[in-house]
């Protein structure tokens, strides 16, 4: 009986499982470019410098490694989006949700985060030297402690989203 039933198993997740996607680069999009994963797109190890992502929905997205200098994320969702090691200086995210995003490792140095949402975000070893932090929302968000301290010193506003102080959502 075992010996039929393994076989039967076999097909039947064959058959239920969804296809893996595949990058097509026949068209000459590749990893520089554009690459569909799943139903999202993946900007890994992409360069983005100055691109602009104002207003779009891009949750769970992997900004990972990627370079986004001077790029638009204004009022765009990034919720649970991969950060990870990404240049992302003088990057606007005014009012963006970066709430539960993985931010670790990665520049942030000069860019304006006002009136953003990032709460819960993993942001260990970033940089956030000389950004605008007016009106940002950092509830329950792990950063460095020396981080904390500086963004503390510059905290002021409420974030108009969540109704939290930035003072308070820092813990200052």
């Amino acid at each position: 009986m075992r010996q039929l039933l393994l076989p039967l198993m076999l097909t039947l997740l064959m058959v239920l499982t969804p296809a893996a996607h595949g990058l097509d680069t026949s068209a000459g999009v590749g990893l520089q470019d554009r690459a569909l994963f799943q139903e999202t797109v993946d900007f890994t190890l992409t360069n983005q410098d100055s691109g602009d992502f104002h207003g779009q929905n891009l949750a769970n997205t992997s900004f990972a490694g990627a370079v986004g200098r001077r790029a638009d994320f204004s009022g765009a969702n990034l919720h649970g989006a991969i950060l990870t090691q990404g240049a992302f200086a003088e990057a606007d995210f005014r009012g963006a949700d970066l709430s539960d995003a993985l931010m670790d490792r990665a520049d942030f140095s000069g860019a304006d985060l006002r009136d953003a949402v990032l709460s819960g975000i993993i942001a260990s070893g970033s940089s956030f030297s000389g950004a605008q932090i007016d009106g940002a929302d950092f509830s329950d968000a792990l950063l460095d402690r020396d981080d904390q301290r500086r963004l503390c010193r510059e905290a002021d506003g409420i974030n108009p989203a969540t109704g939290v102080a930035t003072l308070d959502s820092l813990g200052c």
